[in-house]
């Protein structure tokens, strides 16, 4: 079976970066996929050390940082055939903690140079883009020019973004690509011909249609609760420090 890890990349797993990479994770699961979902933020991930610049042979998988977690994610990714990647849109790119783990994957694509082979090299790739404002397309083009970089497969329709401050789930279009890049990324990853890999329009009516809306809005609420409870305690502690004067 196709092992397919989908990467939240936002702090708040209750938002539209999550609930559209839930239509994707149930259109994965339908494809014959087992996924494994992972929530970046629960994980600390320090920057790079650029020591590739340094010595080329110094940069391998395991990467030489061990204190972190960064490791336990790019073993995650190693074992994986497919990977799908849920980005909020900070400042026109992508989150800041994504971007930690791209610039540590370096460790996985600079094995050509160790063993003769990128580790990303035939895993298949997808991405969700989410924002209130513009930079959806901006960043999903630059986590597939930095993947593809580094030997992963993009398949058709293999996007998915929405732009707005509403629920991501009321937007019909954005669903209905989430589903598509599910499905296909997971086709792809079992071996089908790029050919082979259509577009199907009625694909959130066979997944359950708004039964499945609703089961992913009642899961994304209870995580809200939960979540907010944890999130305010810091808000109320933060506001309660007033700024200095001093500049």
């Amino acid at each position: 079976m196709v092992k397919v890890l989908a990467i939240n990349a936002s702090p708040r797993k209750y938002g539209n970066s999550y609930k559209l990479l839930r239509v994707a994770v149930e259109a994965s699961k339908f494809a014959g996929a087992s996924v494994d979902m992972l929530h970046l933020y629960d994980y600390s991930i320090e920057p790079c050390l650029g020591c590739v610049s340094d010595e080329q042979l110094i940069c391998r998988y395991p990467c030489l940082i061990d204190t972190d977690d960064g490791n336990k994610v790019l073993n995650k990714i190693v074992d994986s055939d497919a990977i799908i990647v849920s980005t909020p849109i900070y400042w026109y790119g992508p989150s800041g903690l994504l971007k930690n783990l791209i610039d540590r994957m370096t460790s996985l694509e600079n094995m050509i140079f160790i063993s003769g082979k990128s580790l990303l090299e035939g895993r298949v790739v997808g991405f969700i883009a989410v924002g209130a404002d513009s930079g959806n397309i901006a960043a999903i083009s630059y986590l597939m020019v930095v993947m593809n970089s580094m030997g992963a497969l993009i398949p058709p329709w293999a996007l998915a973004y929405y732009l707005g401050q509403g629920d991501a789930l009321q937007n019909k279009e954005s669903v209905l690509d989430a589903a598509n890049l599910g499905f296909l990324v997971t086709k792809a990853a079992q071996g089908y011909h790029p050919r082979d890999l259509k577009y199907n329009p009625l694909l959130i009516e066979e997944l359950g249609g708004q039964e499945l809306i609703n089961k992913i809005a009642a899961e994304t609420h209870s995580l809200y609760s939960l979540e907010q409870l944890k999130r305010k305690s810091l808000f109320q502690s933060h506001l309660r420090e007033k700024p200095s004067r001093d500049r």
